[in-house]
């Protein structure tokens, strides 16, 4: 399994394992919930720095899941 990019904050987003289970794209995910491709991406990669509770609410919708599906908190990764 390879290793999550992790943001300075010690927050993880797991939203590529669950596009993986739901065998959807990032393309498709975008066109259902109204969000751009690239700002998609920058969740997906770990790179964001905030998130609309609308986004969140929007995606929990789509993909069927709660907010701590597709967010995890680890300390040590906020140590750098």
């Amino acid at each position: 399994m390879r290793e999550r990019t992790r943001c300075n904050m010690g927050i993880i987003v797991n939203l590529d394992r669950i596009l993986l289970d739901r065998k959807m794209s990032l393309t498709e995910l975008s066109e259902r919930v109204g969000v751009t491709i690239a700002n998609l991406s920058i969740l997906k990669t770990n790179k964001a720095k905030a998130i609309r509770f609308s986004t969140l609410e929007a995606l929990c919708k789509e993909l069927d899941c709660q907010p701590a599906d597709l967010l995890q908190y680890l300390p040590e990764a906020s140590e750098d």
